[in-house]
């Protein structure tokens, strides 16, 4: 199983709210987006929207769906699945677990659906 990076603690990120954990940082080739989803748990997905270039952490969480800044693009936060066009690719997920309260994102680890 791959290592996973400490991003902080359940109350750095406020409901509703995305972290970018930066491609430098996470050691993969993408940007990663951590929600803290309106259902209270936390999810990741790779930042950048599959239909154009636009970081999903600057979207509108709703639920358990964060939709794209730029052309409303609606994605799964627990899948990754593009929910409506135009995106019709879906996003990579990365498993995110909370121990402690810390919050621990395994990057090219995927997100339980």
């Amino acid at each position: 199983m791959s290592d996973s990076i400490s991003i902080g603690t359940v109350d750095d990120i406020d409901e509703g709210e995305a972290k970018v954990i930066p491609a430098a940082q996470n050691g993969t080739e993408e940007d990663i987006a951590v929600f803290h989803a309106e259902d209270g748990n936390f999810y990741a997905l790779n930042d950048n929207c599959t239909h154009e270039t636009a970081s999903l952490a600057d979207g509108w969480i709703e639920g358990t769906k964060v939709e794209c800044p730029v052309h409303s693009a609606k994605f799964c936060l627990k899948t990754g699945a593009a929910l409506c066009m135009p995106a019709t690719i879906a996003a990579r997920t990365h498993r995110v677990e909370v121990h402690g309260g810390n919050v621990l994102l395994y990057p090219n680890v995927r997100g339980d659906a």
